[in-house]
């Protein structure tokens, strides 16, 4: 890898981040400028949530995931387009691996496919997933056979595959993808017994999230690298992600105003155990820490009050000091 790389999450909604927008249409603009300022200003990838409706129970505006990196993939040139991370029960794996493959024609190689055993129980009763909600065992042998159907559907035009859970059966998708060699696999969590292997034996990243200790990552990491062992895999084929909220302010008294709203009776420690927060300098540091602990890529999401400020101050201030 030449360096470390950055990508950052775009507001669609789930964070009921473009309730200051009141027509859909300049919603959907607003997300998708903000992908092209993430271009512009030197950030390798833009990333959306697989949710479809707000984590909390307001009727806000929520746009659906891969339908709307469609959108961007065409008003962008270079950034990579992942999602955080697909849930795994809200389509059929081979079709997710055929939207996969039509992204990537869409833009010109640059489509990550991010799959996940899901979570939100909320949605699954709201949109009719099978209720009730199946437990976390189910959820990640299902996982496990969806990695495997697109992992192979986005190597081969034709693929078989026989499980508990999905079948294929000689199942075409063409193309493939125009990247090469093929569309990169990630898998989110960061379960040591199940998901963790799960990535050893078929994702080419891994995704893990809001913790900003070292130790954390340098754990998780080192139970990967074992599952790696066992199964017969390079751990450096696979590519380290981690995903965290980010306040960052030129100095102390911004940070302090930007961090007001979102304590909720925390201190501003106890923030920061789950979130970057700092000065561009101090956020050096963070960072650092987290390299040193063998995480190689970061995906980041910038509040609304100052995302577009918060964005151009970061990379002008921290991602040149770790590239």
């Amino acid at each position: 890898m030449a360096g470390i790389r950055w990508g950052a999450v775009l507001p669609q909604g789930w964070r009921l981040d473009l309730v200051h927008l009141a027509d859909p249409a300049e919603q959907f603009e607003a997300m998708v400028e903000v992908g092209r300022e993430a271009e512009a200003l030197g950030f390798d990838s833009v990333w959306l949530y697989d949710h479809l409706q707000p984590v909390q129970a307001e009727p806000e505006t929520t746009f659906e995931c891969w339908t709307s990196l469609a959108a961007v993939a065409r008003e962008t040139r270079r950034v990579e387009l992942g999602q955080l991370v697909t849930c795994n029960s809200y389509r059929n794996p081979a079709l997710v691996a055929k939207m996969a493959a039509t992204l990537d024609a869409a833009s010109g190689g640059r489509a990550i496919v991010g799959l996940g055993a899901g979570w939100d129980g909320r949605e699954y009763e709201a949109y009719g997933y099978p209720a009730p909600h199946p437990p976390v065992g189910e959820r990640l042998q299902r996982l496990g056979e969806a990695a495997q159907v697109v992992r192979t559907m986005l190597r081969s035009p034709r693929s078989t595959f026989e499980g508990r859970y999905y079948r294929v059966r000689d199942a075409v998708n063409v193309p493939v993808g125009v990247r090469r060699p093929h569309i990169p696999l990630l898998i989110g969590g960061s379960g040591e017994k199940v998901t963790l292997r799960l990535v050893a034996e078929h994702a080419d990243a891994c995704n893990l999230t809001d913790h900003t200790d070292p130790q954390f990552y340098r754990h998780k990491l080192d139970v990967l690298a074992r599952h790696c062992d066992d199964v017969g895999r390079d751990y450096d084929d696979i590519l380290r992600t981690a995903t965290l909220s980010v306040f960052v302010a030129p100095d102390e008294s911004g940070l302090e105003r930007m961090t007001a709203p979102h304590l909720d009776g925390r201190s501003r420690a106890e923030l920061a155990a789950h979130n970057a927060v700092g000065t561009p300098e101090q956020l050096v540091e963070t960072f650092g820490a987290l390299v040193d602990a063998g995480i190689q890529s970061f995906v980041l999401y910038f509040h609304e009050s100052t995302r577009l400020e918060s964005m151009r101050l970061f990379a002008r201030e921290v991602m040149p000091h770790l590239r």
